[in-house]
């Protein structure tokens, strides 16, 4: 994974490339994450994630043990079958689907230098059209000057 940044209005703007080697695809991006908000500098505020794709998504799930990952693809493919007889000329309807149900962006609380996230969570890029070569967008936003 590859990390580009801009600034703008006092936030952070970063950009980590994702590549996916599998069409469904849970990828834990919580190091690199972690990465930008270090760069960053900002010790309290909130951490935007985005994900600028029509198929694919953005999580936070259990990142401690890898098969809650491969069942959570697992699940996903069965709830929503690729070939389901849709009407969408790509083919790929079910992964607009998957990507619906979880969701463009999660944002979470950064305390301290770091992300606050639980004991177990984990921040996962869901591929749902691979493999494909992705992007993430990373904003960290400062809490306001007191």
């Amino acid at each position: 994974m590859t990390q580009s940044a801009t600034r703008a209005f006092g936030s952070r703007i970063q950009t980590v490339q994702v590549k996916t080697t599998r069409r469904t695809e849970w990828v834990n991006i919580t190091p690199e994450v972690n990465r930008c908000v270090a760069a960053s500098g900002i010790s309290s505020g909130v951490c935007h994630i985005y994900v600028p794709h029509t198929t694919a998504g953005i999580t936070i799930n259990e990142g401690d043990d890898p098969d809650v990952a491969r069942d959570m693809e697992a699940a996903f493919d069965r709830m929503v079958p690729r070939d389901a007889g849709y009407k969408h000329y790509e083919g790929n309807s079910d992964s607009h689907i998957k990507a619906s149900l979880v969701g463009a962006s999660q944002s979470v609380l950064i305390e301290g230098g770091q992300l606050r996230v639980g004991r177990w969570q984990s921040i996962f890029f869901c591929e749902f059209d691979g493999p494909r070569n992705r992007e993430v967008q990373i904003k960290i936003q400062p809490d306001p000057a007191p």
